[in-house]
């Protein structure tokens, strides 16, 4: 099974455009045994996304709280799982370079949404400047063990370099299989494990057969229904 995680960010603008984007991926992508396609809107959108996918389309949070309560703008593990999400996005690099999150945070959070009978996929990776230094198995191991610490149930990793988020500079098939192997390594075969960084549909093969990632987490291609479709087709044919 292959995984092509939607992650819109905080985006679209409008409804409108939410409703365009939705309506492409229901019209575009069909339920396969061969591979799973996941929409993470921003929540405001979650219950639009349920009503237009209507379950040909799995629906994932990209972030949530560990705790439920007095935490005003936050959303709990509980309510994604009430709206309609099978996933949950922990640990992305933009949570922890501008809201502060921590593995420690991303461990309860993941902890919470696995108490809520939701899958997390926790974010991993390296900056620019770790990568410079040489210093890119250190950043991954050091986010895993500490993000998985005391969790025992299925998760899913996305291996996220921070520099290659956004810019269009793709991490090479054969950079990212030497960081997966070493994922593997410190974890174990059974763990879903995916790419993500301006993955698209032309390099999505690259990543998915040459690299051996069971899926990917995609960001602006995301927005455009066609090329989501596309990346999809790719992993639903290999």
């Amino acid at each position: 099974m292959k995984y092509i995680v939607a992650n819109w960010k905080c985006n679209p603008g409008t409804v409108v455009e939410a409703k365009k984007i939705l309506n492409g991926y229901a019209k575009s992508i069909k339920k396969t045994k061969k591979a799973a396609a996941v929409a993470c809107p921003p929540a405001c959108y979650l219950g639009l996304a349920k009503e237009i996918l209507k379950g040909g389309v799995a629906l994932g949070g990209q972030n949530c709280h560990w705790e439920a309560g007095a935490f005003t703008g936050e959303m709990s593990a509980e309510q994604l799982a009430g709206a309609g999400c099978k996933y949950v996005i922990v640990g992305h690099s933009e949570r922890r370079q501008k809201f502060g999150e921590t593995n420690e945070s991303a461990n309860k959070k993941i902890k919470a949404v696995l108490a809520a009978g939701l899958l997390p996929i926790l974010c991993v990776g390296e900056t620019r400047e770790e990568r410079i230094a040489g210093n890119i198995t250190d950043a991954v191991e050091r986010q895993v063990k500490e993000g998985l610490a005391d969790v025992a149930a299925p998760v899913i990793i996305a291996y996220e370099p921070v520099w290659a988020i956004g810019t269009g500079q793709a991490c090479s098939a054969e950079e990212a299989k030497v960081v997966r192997q070493f994922i593997i390594n410190i974890t174990s075969e059974k763990i879903p494990l995916l790419y993500g960084g301006s993955a698209n549909s032309k390099n999505a093969a690259s990543y998915l057969r040459e690299a051996g990632y069971d899926g990917l987490l995609v960001g602006g291609a995301s927005l455009d229904p066609k090329e989501f479709a596309g990346i999809f087709d790719v992993a639903k044919n290999l």
